[in-house]
């Protein structure tokens, strides 16, 4: 069966376990998105340069990639619930604290404990989801990807009317937002049971020689390249204030939402997985070198953000399948090693931005070498083509044969809706 015909499932029927889960994924994935609309506030405020801000993102993400290296070896011995609840309570602190600190520094140094806690979190809760879901591994993707989406188009909104309060604001926001993250996963989310096995911690790095796992996850780290250059560094040549730069993120997060949801999904039955991603990759290519051509041209840049969200939202829902489909792996593990590839490349993006622009006296750099390393991540792709027809294969062979059980499930779901009804008259 091709991709074209398989059954879709429902990705919104779900337990309240895995929504509990998705709530607290759309808060993380907003405090991302959170600091965007202050990073020229921080500049100016705290007297630093655009690469010393971009350090927000570098220690966050950097931290992040390789602590996700060790998220499997902390799960499998204390449990996911409790690797939630440990990487939720870090966040909470640490957001906090960086929101008491008073420069530049203190904020990059808790944002690399916020960071921590982030790979804890984000490694374990794609593996709850994907394990507690109910609408097939197809489904909870698309859930995973929509918490994503939601959080990033969120968090610019909320972030520039904390940021117009005060630089602060944003900081103590998301430690608010993920203080109920955490009581509402304490709260749903039912214990899980220690693992039989117990994952080494060299498990994430063994499982990259696997071919697929490995050019998957260095094509994502070409990709991020791009993402975070223009996540970190478009909001300098905009020229906004925290409001006006939270609505633009806020456009552009919606279309991540709603490409990683509708656009995705659709795109890859109609074109399949490897043309989908070649062609995307290159059309956001295309976006990133347009704003750098005309980054003198607010409303060329402005623009350019906003139609990045549907090249990522497009991107983040398709490689993550493909990356949980080829791997010969458990999926946290491979969770793991492919966050930590792709979190590398986010991380060194925004400062090497920040330093490009510095040392050529030029904001159109930073994006010229964004655009490049998107289109070598194409280039890298194509040296996968097998494993992504496999990864097609295997997807549609799953999506087969949760169709039955998915109808049945629904049978059963209107017979006990039935059965109550006839109870109540």
């Amino acid at each position: 069966m091709s991709s074209a015909h398989a059954p879709v499932s429902n990705p919104f029927k779900q337990p309240k376990a895995v929504w509990a889960v998705a709530f607290a994924c759309v808060i993380s994935f907003m405090g991302i998105g959170l600091v965007d609309p202050i990073l020229p506030a921080l500049s100016t405020k705290l007297h630093a340069t655009p690469s010393q801000v971009s350090l927000l993102f570098t220690s966050y993400l950097v931290v992040t990639a390789v602590a996700m290296l060790v998220t499997g070896w902390v799960s499998s011995r204390i449990g996911a619930k409790r690797t939630l609840i440990v990487g939720l309570a870090l966040i909470v602190v640490f957001a906090a604290l960086a929101g008491t600190s008073g420069g530049i520094g203190g904020i990059v140094g808790f944002r690399a404990g916020w960071g921590l806690g982030n790979a804890l979190f984000i490694a374990t809760s794609l593996a709850v989801i994907v394990a507690s879901s109910s609408g097939g591994f197809a489904g909870a993707i698309i859930l995973y990807e929509t918490a994503l989406g939601v959080g990033i188009a969120v968090g610019p909104l909320l972030g520039g009317v904390l940021g117009g309060i005060s630089w602060r604001g944003p900081f103590y926001g998301v430690a608010v937002l993920m203080a109920i993250a955490l009581i509402a996963t304490i709260t749903l989310v039912r214990p899980t049971p220690t693992p039989a096995r117990k994952t080494g911690i060299a498990a994430p790095i063994k499982a990259l020689r696997h071919r697929g796992l490995l050019i998957l996850g260095l094509t994502a780290l070409c990709y991020n390249w791009g993402f975070f250059t223009v996540l970190g560094y478009a909001p300098y040549p905009m020229e906004l204030d925290e409001h006006q730069l939270g609505l633009v993120f806020t456009g552009w997060g919606i279309l991540v939402a709603i490409f990683s949801v509708f656009g995705a999904p659709r795109l890859q039955a109609r074109f399949g997985i490897a043309r989908t991603l070649y062609a995307n990759l290159v059309l956001f290519s295309l976006d990133i070198l347009v704003i750098a051509l005309f980054t003198d041209n607010r409303i060329a840049v402005i623009c350019g953000v906003i139609v990045a969200g549907i090249f990522i939202g497009v991107n983040n829902t398709v490689t993550t399948q493909a990356v949980m489909t080829i791997s010969p792996v458990e999926r946290p593990i491979a969770s793991a090693s492919y966050g930590f590839i792709r979190f590398i490349g986010g991380g060194l993006a925004p400062f090497v931005a920040g330093e490009l622009a510095e040392h050529f006296d030029s904001q159109h750099v930073p994006f010229y070498l964004g655009a490049a390393a998107v289109l070598l991540g194409a280039l890298v792709l194509t040296t996968a083509h097998r494993q992504l027809g496999e990864a097609e294969r295997a997807q549609a062979a799953e999506a087969a044969a949760a169709g039955p059980a998915a109808a049945r499930r629904e049978e059963l779901e209107e017979e006990a809706l039935a059965e109550d009804l006839g109870s109540a008259t």
